[in-house]
């Protein structure tokens, strides 16, 4: 539990990182708290582009990291667009800060899980850095594959369609975000691109700036 205090036993979210130990200090008592502060990588993109392949099979070979679907939380009370999932996203934080402890970072793979929505939220002060990545494909790839789902999957829907294109395209036009796409790779290839981004991620992100104590 990185939120109490050891000391004086408040429960403090808004601790101010201290990166030269780091620690994690109290702002009522002072009390510096050592924890791991390692990066975090979150994964997007639009339904469709592969994310949901890529996580599984990360899942089975991934020993540097932590891989995680952040649906497995997703409660529909969580679906407050307005304040970027707040609620949602600040929870997903809190427990990869607390799994980062173990000594291995996390990453997170979630269609939201893009800067507007990790920046602001307060437990983002205790990773070192975040590394974005964005599953992407081109419009007509991604349409055809959308409408070639099982009805169940309701992604026939024309507006449905339109709005993840609308989403790819945000996503292509983000400088914090970078991009594979996957409009021409079989899953085999997409996989591979993502463990071999995800090994150049975790590597570099080690050198990278801290978080701010705001």
């Amino acid at each position: 539990m990185l939120n109490v205090c050891a000391e004086c036993g408040e429960y403090r979210a808004d601790k101010i990182i201290d990166p030269t130990g780091p620690a994690a200090i109290c702002p009522l008592c002072q009390h510096p708290h050592p924890f791991r502060q390692l990066p975090l990588v979150a994964i997007s993109g639009p339904s469709g582009a592969g994310k949901s392949t890529v996580c599984n099979a990360l899942v089975q070979t991934t020993t540097t990291a932590v891989v995680l679907d952040a649906d497995i939380l997703w409660r529909e009370d969580f679906n407050q667009p307005a304040n970027h999932y707040a609620a949602f996203f600040d929870t997903w934080l809190r427990m990869a800060k607390n799994i980062s402890q173990a000594g291995r970072p996390v990453v997170l793979f979630n269609a939201g899980a893009v800067p507007a929505n990790l920046e602001p939220c307060i437990e983002r002060r205790y990773f070192s850095r975040v590394r974005y990545l964005a599953l992407v494909c081109q419009d007509d790839v991604l349409r055809a594959r959308l409408n070639a789902r099982p009805t169940w999957r309701g992604s026939h829907d024309s507006a449905f369609i339109e709005e993840q294109i609308t989403f790819c395209r945000f996503l292509v036009a983000n400088p914090a975000i970078e991009c594979i796409d996957t409009s021409a790779d079989t899953a085999v290839m997409t996989v591979a691109k993502v463990a071999a981004w995800l090994a150049m991620a975790l590597q570099s992100s080690t050198d990278g700036p801290a978080a701010t104590d705001t």
